[in-house]
């Protein structure tokens, strides 16, 4: 992960990405420190994605996936 762009995590991109920035998630692993202190709840994240920048349910799936993916291989 390293000091990749919020907007390099699946489901984000350019536009959710400056969203995130905004509010102080400018790199992958910010979200993916929210994704853990949410404990790796899929409705709690996806939750928090939509309040925070109006991912959409696909945007949110999309994101969660590659975190809990992310975990699985290096946690």
């Amino acid at each position: 992960m390293g000091e990749k762009p919020v907007g390099s995590l699946a489901g984000i991109g350019e536009v959710l990405g400056k969203k995130l920035e905004e509010r102080g998630f400018d790199k992958a692993y910010v979200v993916l420190g929210q994704f853990l202190v949410l404990k790796k709840d899929e409705d709690l994240f996806r939750e928090w994605l939509k309040d925070t920048c109006g991912a959409n349910a696909k945007q949110s799936r999309d994101c969660f996936g590659c975190l809990r993916e992310w975990c699985d291989a290096f946690l």
